[in-house]
Parts: structure tokens; sequence; C-alpha cells
């Protein structure tokens, strides 16, 4: 997760900041990006980010249901929304934020949408998280603004469909107000609100109840003080004035009602202002903790009035072009750079401030071509104007190690371990972090600081780019999903010591790496299928086989048969009852160690054995080596390995199945002990009601009650 605390130090480190004005890198506009691909992809992140029980058509195939117990320790369904950013912590403050972002990008480029066919997508994964803001309010002065334990939560690297750790939900009431979550949660479900009210006037209308139930808790307590587990990650340092001010604002667009606006505007006086003057704050970004900046754009074209028109191109002067001799500092190779953690996300978040200012017919052209050039250079950068692209799955060299658990999928619980040494999943869409001020950047799954995502990172990325869409075109990918194919989900290692006169021992591992999606089971097994020719020659019969563990939580059985004919049965090794999930080194495996044994005075014979192959008394060491030929099962169904092939017995003639795909209790027993060799059945066994319509044998019918018969199968 990024470390925002930074924000504090940034505020004293102001001088470092502002730096001599010098010429912005200009983009020529013929040099384009695939816009529209870029907002196709930009919007999916959102999906990747999804936390509750996840829809059946969603586009990719590598994330599951998660988080579906949130709430309960207070009562609640608070399943939903998204997670924040590499972890798994809903955070209202920045969430609500992206959601207001994201539904003024909408408000704004409705159209763009339209015309790139990515209006349903967007109005889809803004309604997941206004969804659940909506779960989060189930009274008018009760709010519940985050769910799940930082500190328990950062502790753990891991998928978020297995997550280990307890998710308790934090609330404010009157009696514990938090004005900046509250206020920045109406003005979310305020600007949802306007957008749905052509598509979906109901659902408009409960968003815009929530939103102004929200305001009024929020106004009238004024105050952070039960704002306290979100303190060190997303702290409200610009206060709560700056998100009283803006959900006003969007309440008033939202409702035409002058009370809403006279409210915004009666927060001026608590404004912030530049260190040692009455100059309201400019020399910051628009972002989760101050939305002051884009509250003076919205004030300016809403009044007309000097004061907003002022204050909005004052910060945006300061990010473009530069107020008086001071401006937000640029790298060589053009970004503006306002603070290490996350520099893309605040130049992307100021160029859609400043596309949309210079749409104002308030702008004037002058200003309107510099914050178009600015706009322009600063999600030129991010897609790849200096040789390689800062978002994940777009364009040349783009990231290929963001910091993000379910995306890395290491089955081993931290990230130090470094296993996988690639992240599993492409996170198509995520704007990582990015570079300094001297256009640093590695692409290090460690280096949160310039490689994290974030929900907050992509709100005003989204909304550049359907700017840029609209003004410079594009096309996105035709039914474009992130489905992948998946890989080394499940394994099986094996070694042995060999045979030891009677015995044969073994060490068998199977693991659960799973990650399309990453999910635990406690019905897996495996079997080690044994050729018992030698034996049955020396006397021996399936019945003398025995099969102990020296290993708790587990069970082996005798001898199953598998082709009678040959002389091929396994051992059913069954972990039933043992989670074993991907979560940590400790539970994402399970080892046995085991001995087959025949009566004393006889050898017993593994060379032969299909589940022996590869394993000699000196592979694999104590974890073994991965083998094929020791298959995995969950609740009886193969996910990994191969079995031997199995080949009907061929000498049954009439048509053991009728045409119902049924046999006789009678022909059953028959048939039993014709397959477990204990009896050959002649024609005169079976009658004509059991010969199908073409008085032959259906041989996919008869493998299917072959498997049912030696239960490898539960229904036939």
């Amino acid at each position: 997760m990024k470390k925002l605390g930074s924000i504090l130090a940034s505020v004293v480190m102001l001088a470092s900041i502002t730096a001599p004005l010098k010429a912005p890198v200009k983009v020529s506009a013929t040099e384009n990006y695939n816009y529209g691909e870029a907002l196709q992809k930009g919007i999916m992140f959102y999906e990747f980010q999804r936390s509750g029980d996840l829809p059946e058509n969603g586009r990719n195939n590598w994330r599951g249901d998660s988080g579906l117990t949130d709430g309960k320790d207070n009562g609640l369904d608070l399943t939903g929304g998204w997670y924040d950013a590499g972890d798994h912590v809903k955070f209202n403050l920045p969430m609500a934020y992206t959601v207001s972002m994201l539904s003024w990008s909408v408000y704004e480029s409705r159209g763009a949408y339209e015309k790139s066919g990515q209006l349903p997508y967007i109005l889809d994964n803004i309604k997941w998280a206004t969804d659940y803001l909506i779960k989060c309010h189930p009274s008018p002065n009760e709010y519940y603004y985050q769910v799940g334990d930082a500190a328990a939560d950062h502790s753990w690297w891991g998928s978020a469909e297995v997550m280990p750790m307890a998710r308790p939900s934090f609330k404010v009431d009157t009696a514990n107000p938090g004005s900046a979550v509250v206020g920045q949660t109406a003005a979310a479900l305020a600007a949802a609100s306007i957008i749905f009210k052509d598509t979906d006037p109901s659902y408009s209308e409960l968003c815009l109840k929530h939103a102004k139930e929200l305001f009024t808790f929020a106004d009238t307590t004024r105050s952070d003080a039960g704002y306290k587990a979100a303190q060190g990650c997303y702290s409200s340092w610009s206060g709560f004035y700056d998100e009283l001010t803006w959900a006003a604002t969007w309440l008033n667009m939202a409702t035409g009602d002058s009370a809403y606006l006279d409210k915004a505007e009666s927060y001026v006086p608590n404004w912030g202002v530049e260190l040692g003057t009455s100059t309201p704050k400019y020399t910051w970004a628009h972002n989760w903790d101050n939305c002051i900046f884009g509250s003076y754009l919205l004030l300016a074209r809403l009044t007309n009035k000097p004061l907003y028109k002022e204050c909005a191109e004052r910060n945006l002067d300061w990010w473009s072009t530069g107020v008086g001799t001071q401006r937000v500092p640029y790298s060589a190779k053009g970004l503006a750079v306002l603070d290490m953690w996350g520099s893309l996300r605040y130049a992307t978040t100021q160029a859609f401030l400043a596309s949309v200012y210079a749409d104002w017919s308030g702008c004037d052209v002058t200003k309107a071509t510099a914050y178009e050039n600015f706009a322009k250079s600063q999600i030129d950068y991010a897609l790849g104007s200096t040789g390689r692209s800062f978002v994940v799955g777009f364009g040349e060299n783009s990231p290929t190690h963001p910091h993000h658990r379910t995306a890395h999928s290491t089955w081993m619980g931290y990230l130090t371990c470094n296993i996988p040494d690639y992240s599993r999943h492409t996170l198509y869409g995520a704007l990582v972090g990015g570079p300094d001020t001297s256009d640093k950047y590695t692409d290090d799954i460690n280096n949160y600081q310039n490689n994290e995502v974030a929900c907050d990172y992509n709100a005003g990325f989204v909304g550049i780019l359907a700017k840029m869409y609209d003004k410079y075109g594009g096309t996105p990918i035709e039914n474009f999903k992130a489905i992948e194919t998946p890989v080394d989900e499940y394994l099986a290692y094996g070694s042995s010591s060999g045979t030891s006169g009677n015995e044969l021992q073994l060490m068998v591992s199977i693991r659960n790496q799973t990650g399309w999606p990453a999910r635990g089971s406690d019905k897996l097994s495996a079997r080690y299928f044994m050729d018992i020719t030698e034996e049955i020659k020396a006397g021996i019969k399936p019945s003398d086989f025995t099969a102990k563990a020296s290993t708790s939580g587990v069970k082996l059985s005798g001898l199953i048969p598998w082709d009678v004919d040959k002389n091929i049965y396994y051992i059913n090794i069954d972990f039933t009852g043992t989670n074993i999930s991907p979560i940590n080194n400790n539970t994402y495996k399970k080892d046995v160690y085991m001995s087959i044994g025949i009566p004393y005075g006889t050898a017993i014979n593994c060379a032969n054995d299909f589940s022996f192959q590869g394993l000699t008394a000196t592979t694999g060491g104590q974890d073994g080596v991965k083998t094929k030929y020791i298959p995995i099962y969950d609740n009886g169904v193969k996910v990994a390995g191969e079995e031997p092939t199995l080949i009907v017995n061929p000498t049954i003639k009439k048509g053991d199945v009728n045409n119902d795909t049924k046999i006789s209790a009678m022909d059953l027993a028959l048939l039993k002990k014709h397959i477990m060799g204990t009896s050959t059945l002649t024609g005169d066994a079976f009658t004509a009601a059991d010969v199908d319509s073409n008085g032959k044998v259906n041989s996919i019918d008869l493998a299917l009650l072959k498997k049912y018969i030696l239960g490898q199968i539960t229904s036939f």
C-alpha cells in the first residue's frame, strides 16, 4: 500500500517542491497513442480490484469471490466495493474519491464513453462501488468507513480469494464522527446520481437520498474525531472542509437546489491557504485527501465568479506555465513531479482538471492552449512518450512487476520469498506510481513507492484518457477479455528411498498453487498407481497389500482396481478434512510419508509402477521431484496429473447398457464380478432388454459404468 503519510512531510518540504520556472517539454499532437485501448484497459483495472461475490459474466478468469463475510462482525452485509491498492483493505476515503472522479469523467465525456463502447463498463464498475457505499450507510448518522485491519492485512502477501486474517469493520457516528470520509462519500453518491439518472432513475434517486443524508451528517458534526482506523494510511491531512465543499457542489449539480451552492460557498473562509498568506491553496494536486482544487473548477463554472476562476487557474498555472517564477518540478523528460509517491497519479489527475477547464467557454484561449499542452504531455508520458509505458499491459515496455498481491499470486504468504519471480497475472490498465524527478523508475514488485497501483491512481487517469479519446481517437480492442491459461495450479511431488524387502517407502506431496482463481480445498486426494503383475505371479493377492502412513491428517486405502486385466491398481491418498490452500508455506502443501507392504518372504517390486516413474532412491531430496504420474483429485475430480490408460474389456459382446443408460441390479452384479476378474460373463448372462437399439455395446457408456463400479465416479 502506498505510504501516503509522506504527504505530511511533503507539506513541510514545500520549498523543495516549488521549483524555478523552466519550459515544460511539449509533445506534438501528432504523437498520439491508442487512447481508446488505454481507456478500455484503464476501466478494466477496477474489475481486478473487486471484492465480494463476483458476477458470472466477468471479463477475467483469475479473480474470484472474496471478502464474503465482510461486515458480519457488526451484523451487516458489507461485501462488495474495491480493494484499495495492492492490498486488500477497503478504505472508503480513497474509494469514494475514486467514484466521484470516475462519475465526473462520465459527466464530462459521456459521448466519448458511448462512442468507444465503454459506457456500460464504466457505469458497471462505478455501480459496483456505489452499491457498497450505500451498504456502508445503514442509518442516517452511521457510516462504516473501512473493512479490514491495515496492520494485519499488510503483514500477509497473497491472493484476495484466500485471505486468512479477520476483517473487522469500522464506523463513524454522531458520537465519533468522520466528516471527511462521510463528506467524500456524499460527493461520490451525488455525482453518481447524475450519471445514472438517464439509464437507471430509481437507482439515481437512491444514490441521491444517501448523498443528502451523508452530507447532513458530515456537515452537522464537522469533526474527524472518530476516523481512527485509517490513520497512517489515509489520514485526512487537509481536514474536512474540502470534502464538504466538494460534496455540496456536487449536490447542487445533482439537485439544482441553490441551498447546496450557498453551503459550498460558505466554507470559503475555512479553505486551506498557502503558508504565511491569505491566498487559497494552489501548490498541490487534486487527490483523495484534498479535493478543493476540483471544487475551484466546478464552482467557477457554476458561478463564473472571479474568486473561483482565479483559484482554479492559479493551481493549473502552477502545474503548467508557472505562477510568477515558481512551478511544480519537472523531470528532464517532461513529467510534472509533485511527490515521490505516485507521481503519475498526481500528474494525470491534474491533466484531467486542465483539460476540463480548457474546454470551458470561460477559460481564456491562451490559457486553454497551455492547459491542453500540459494535459497531453502528462498523459502521453504515462503512455510511453519516453520509450516506456507506465500502464500495465499497454504500449511498449510496460510494467510487468506491479506491487499487487493478487496479480503476483504467490502461495507462500510473503513477498520476500520471490516465489514466483514474476506476476502470474496481467493487471491490465493499472497505472503504476511512476518515476521520480530524475525519470528514474524500476519495474520491481518490491518497489511500492514507484510501482504500486491503486484505485485513486486510475481515477483521474481514466478521466484524461476519455478526454484524449474524444479529441484524438483510438480503437478499443473488440471483445477484450483478460482470460489466461492456468499454469501449475496443482502439483504432485514424490521421492522414494526404494524398497526394503517386502516394503516400498514413499514420500508424496501435493501442492495447491491455484491462481485462476486462488482457492483452497479440504477434499484433495492423490493416487499412487501400481503394477502388481510380479507380486501376483508370486502368489500375492491384491488384498494382501497394506498401506500405512506415518503422517497425520491423511487416510490410505487398500489396493483399488483400475485395470484388472493388466494388474493395475491404485492406493488412494486422501487428505479430506485438511484445508490445503495457497495461503502460506505451511498450508499450500501436504506431505505424506508412507509405506506399501506385502507379506514377509516376498519382495515387492515397484519398477513397473506407473506412479514410480522418475522416483529413484536418490531423486528429489526432502522435497521430492515434480511428477505427473501421481494424479491429484478435488472431491473425486481429477485436477492434475495423468492416469494409466484405461481400456474397456472388449470381451463383452452384448449391450450392457440399455437405451436409458441404466442397467438392472442383476446385470450390474454380474458385470461387477467380470470387471473384478472373479467371473467370466457369457452371452447367456444378458437378456435382449439389455442390448441397445443397434445390438452393440455402447463403449462410452460402458467405460463410464466401469468407472462407476470401481468408485472412480460417483454417478452414472
